[in-house]
C-alpha cells in the first residue's frame, strides 16, 4: 500500500511540473520590425516571434508597444496573440 501511495505522489509531482513548464508566456515590448508576409515580429529587446497563419493584424506598426502571448515550439517562439497596449 505504501508503494502505491508513493508512486501516485511521484506521478502527481511530475505531472504538475510538466504543466508549469508548458505554461504560456507573456512579453511586453516595442515593435522593432513587423513583416506580415513573412509572419514575423521582432521586439526592441531582440525577442523574435513567428506569427501563425491565422494571425489577424490589429494594425501593428514599428514603434508601438505590444504585449505578446506566446509559447515555444521547438526552438521557435510562436505568438498566440499580439495586443497593442497604451
Amino acid at each position: 500500500m505504501r508503494k502505491l501511495i508513493m508512486t501516485a505522489a511521484a506521478a502527481a509531482v511530475l505531472a504538475s511540473g510538466t504543466a508549469a513548464f508548458a505554461a504560456v508566456k507573456h512579453t511586453t515590448g516595442t515593435i522593432k520590425s513587423f513583416d506580415g508576409t513573412a509572419m514575423s515580429l521582432v521586439l526592441d529587446k531582440g525577442a523574435t516571434f513567428t506569427l501563425p497563419q491565422t494571425f489577424k493584424d490589429p494594425g501593428l506598426k514599428v514603434g508601438e508597444k505590444v504585449r505578446v502571448t506566446w509559447d515555444m515550439s521547438g526552438k521557435d517562439k510562436i505568438a498566440e496573440a499580439v495586443k497593442i497596449v497604451k
